[in-house]
């Protein structure tokens, strides 16, 4: 596995589980309770944009150093 992929994975689980606990607990504290598909969702949904958006980023800085030699 190459280190970008691992970042990439790392990305999506970071932001996910950061995204779907914070969800999760303003639900909790407005009194809603704790819906595990609703914070399934959330983390996957979350997660897998914040992974594409690095994954492009990444390009796209690889790019612009390789242009710029």
């Amino acid at each position: 596995m190459t280190p970008i992929t691992k970042k990439t994975i790392l990305t999506f689980l970071f932001s996910g589980l950061i995204y779907g606990g914070l969800s999760a607990l303003i639900d909790f504290s407005d009194g809603v309770g704790f819906s595990l598909w609703k914070f399934i969702f959330k983390f996957s949904f979350f997660g897998f944009l914040m992974a594409l958006m690095f994954q492009y980023n990444v390009k796209k800085e690889n790019k612009v150093s390789n242009d710029n030699k």
